[in-house]
């Protein structure tokens, strides 16, 4: 990483420690070394995927509010 694109990051983001269990840490790890990507990108990318999931739900919750309830 360049000090540039590490200067830029670190200007745009905020620090924070995480605790991970074993196994999760583990996998994340191999997972950044075979796609030669930071843990903090990996992490940043699978929580805005989650909010967009519950976003998505919860829009979809919003619009079916007024539906007919189906009794199977």
């Amino acid at each position: 990483m360049t000090r540039e694109r590490y200067d830029v990051c670190m200007a745009e983001s905020n620090r924070a420690t995480i605790y991970y269990e074993a196994d999760v840490h583990r996998a994340l790890c191999l997972r950044t070394a075979a796609y030669h990507r930071l843990e903090s990108d990996m992490v940043n990318e699978a929580v805005r995927m989650k909010f967009a999931e519950d976003s998505d739900n919860l829009r979809d919750a919003n619009w079916r509010h007024d539906e007919e309830s189906i009794c199977f």
